[in-house]
């Protein structure tokens, strides 16, 4: 099979091969989807760079959690009805060398998941992680009808998820932008009100919109950088989920600040999601889905030769929405 990976750690276009290894088989329990889409995720091209100073896992890895594709093989104990069943896939590359970026994928039957017929793989290649981070960030507290939700980044690939799923769910959503183009997407997916963090007080612009009343939720893609502010405005026994801090890895942080308001504070990894949180996601993404109220931003997608190119833009932190390789 056609496929791209590497076996050292460095930059994209030292250490990516695109070419032809062995095509898995699927084991027992185990599925082989032939893939039509690869989603790449900053945890993607972290592990790659050796951006938390690792090692290689295995010999040869290719890479990527995420994907979608048409099921043409099952092990044993899996139903053959499966076979020809669109889905979508999570944890590709989570336990095993070779993850979405190749032509197929042999892993446990579980972790594909069927895809409406309305949504392109493309679409389908997103799920994995930015939709069920987006999910479980919003959801691990409870319910959001009636809350004021601040999506920190919200035309990123999580925070366009996010905004769509906590104004569904009753909430109302402020985000904060770079750019009055992210501001329009990410009023167009649901934001009451846009907040351009460069140009702007974002304490003094979430107190006009809230009458000083502040956020009782916050999804935050930059927890360091973002940690006074977020302290600032959040009510107490407010919530703040974080699923990254890229600019500000380590950081002091004032306890106080957080801990006299009683904040409650997750953070965020897809990866880990446990069984009940997994099913809540699929159900909820699922519906919106096939309702058709869950929109998917893909207007970045390569194709497998230029796997360097994509994760560079992805590297870059100019990407708006998803980055998506076609297989």
């Amino acid at each position: 099979m056609r496929a791209a990976w590497y076996e050292q750690l460095g930059p994209a276009r030292d250490v990516l091969t695109v070419g032809d290894i062995e095509t898995p088989s699927p084991q027992a329990g185990e599925v082989l989807v032939k893939l039509a889409a690869s989603g790449i995720n900053p945890s993607d091209v972290k592990k790659r760079a050796g951006w938390h100073g690792g090692t290689l896992e295995y010999e040869r890895i290719a890479p990527h959690s995420d994907g979608a594709g048409v099921i043409e093989a099952v092990g044993a104990d899996v139903p053959e009805d499966r076979i020809g069943e669109r889905v979508w896939i999570f944890n590709g590359q989570r336990f095993r060398a070779l993850g979405t970026a190749a032509e197929y994928i042999a892993l446990p039957a579980e972790q594909a998941v069927p895809l409406p017929d309305a949504v392109d793989f493309g679409a389908g290649a997103c799920l994995g992680i930015p939709a069920c981070t987006a999910h479980y960030a919003l959801f691990w507290q409870g319910p959001l009808d009636g809350l004021t939700v601040l999506v920190q980044g919200g035309a990123g690939a999580v925070g366009q998820y996010a905004i769509q799923l906590a104004a569904l769910a009753g909430a109302r959503v402020i985000a904060t932008v770079s750019s009055p183009e992210k501001a329009a997407m990410a009023r167009n997916v649901g934001a009451l009100e846009t907040i351009d963090y460069r140009k702007e007080d974002v304490v003094a612009a979430v107190q006009d919109f809230t009458d000083g009343a502040g956020v009782d939720h916050i999804v935050e893609v930059h927890f360091g950088a973002n940690f006074e502010t977020d302290a600032e405005i959040l009510k107490p026994r407010g919530v703040i989920a974080a699923y990254s801090s890229t600019r500000a890895p380590r950081f002091d942080f004032d306890y106080y600040a957080l801990g006299y308001k009683g904040a409650r504070v997750a953070f965020v990894q897809a990866y880990l999601l446990n069984e009940a949180e997994r099913a809540a996601a699929i159900v909820d993404l699922t519906r919106f889905m096939e309702s058709g109220e869950l929109r998917h931003d893909t207007r970045h997608r390569f194709p497998l030769d230029r796997i360097a190119d994509a994760h560079e833009l992805m590297e870059s932190g100019t990407a708006l929405g998803n980055i998506v390789l076609e297989i």
